[in-house]
């Protein structure tokens, strides 16, 4: 069964990489706009897509590691210089983003909300 880690900000995140990736398990992430008191996200996409993604969970190895990664409010992901941005090992353009950690395979944006295309991604890892 899938193993669901919700998380907020950079540190956080390299924080659940470092501990998991040892393991040699597939590690997942959507990064998404964080959540608002009453658990909604700033982003509209990232709202949209959260359910598709979430949804499609069972299509990924059952030795999965999911990590959900709230990148912080709105004013700190438009800032071009944020951490998300500009590390070489996430180099975000958009959110929602869903990507296989260390390999090339990525969704950005509207595509995240697509079923089809999010079971193919947690399908081929």
């Amino acid at each position: 069964m899938v193993q669901k880690v919700e998380i907020e900000g950079f540190d956080a995140f390299i924080e659940q990489v470092d501990k998991f990736k040892p393991s040699g398990k597939p590690i997942f992430v959507l990064f998404s706009g964080s959540k608002d008191a009453n658990g909604k996200s700033w982003c509209p996409d990232c709202v949209v897509a959260e359910p598709v993604v979430k949804g499609a969970l069972d299509k990924a190895p059952d030795d999965a590691i999911f990590l959900y990664v709230g990148v912080g409010p709105r004013d700190f992901w438009k800032d071009r210089n944020n951490v998300f941005r500009t590390d070489a090992r996430t180099k975000l353009k958009s959110v929602p983003t869903l990507m296989l950690f260390g390999g090339p395979q990525r969704l950005e944006e509207e595509q995240c909300a697509k079923a089809d295309m999010v079971e193919m991604l947690f399908e081929d890892a």
